[in-house]
């Protein structure tokens, strides 16, 4: 699924596309949210920013950049506007960090003035970041508009798809 949502992302490089995120919509395995009313309203804003050029946000934070500093990563999202914030005020979830390993464990997050800054006791030196990056993540991380943040992965390693038809 993981690699399905990137697929999906993949198209945005196309002209006038535009995507929602459903990841905190979704009843895992159905691919399909019963809850169609977040869906509507968000694909609603989308289609009032991309074609009637209205002033709204329409996407929750994507990520834009990390940066590594010792044993941890420094992530920045756009479409962060307002601050960027946990849906349920605990700490971000469903981040992952790997080192050179290529191994990914879980990564304790927190909110720094407007960027996420990550960390795990089993990564002493991190190389990638995941987000979101399974079959049905639990994670919380959301802007101001109350737009889930996309689902990323900063490495371009080979997927569990590769090869597989």
């Amino acid at each position: 699924m993981a690699e399905l949502r990137e697929a999906q992302s993949m198209a945005l490089s196309l002209p006038n596309t535009g995507m929602i995120v459903t990841i905190d919509v979704g009843e895992a395995p159905n691919i399909h949210p019963k809850d169609k009313v977040d869906v509507g309203s968000r694909l609603a804003l989308t289609a009032e920013k991309l074609v009637y050029g209205q002033n709204v946000a329409c996407s929750g934070p994507v990520y834009h950049s990390m940066s590594i500093s010792g044993d941890k990563v420094i992530v920045t999202f756009d479409h962060a506007e307002g601050g960027l914030k946990s849906r349920d005020g605990s700490p971000p979830r469903g981040f992952a960090l790997a080192g050179p390993t290529k191994l990914f464990y879980p990564a304790d997050a927190s909110i720094v003035n407007n960027i996420i800054v990550l960390h795990s006791d089993k990564v002493t030196n991190p190389v990638a970041v995941r987000y979101g990056w399974e079959d049905a993540p639990v994670c919380n991380l959301y802007n101001s508009a109350g737009l889930p943040a996309s689902p990323f992965r900063t490495d371009d390693w080979p997927g569990i798809s590769v090869g597989k038809r």
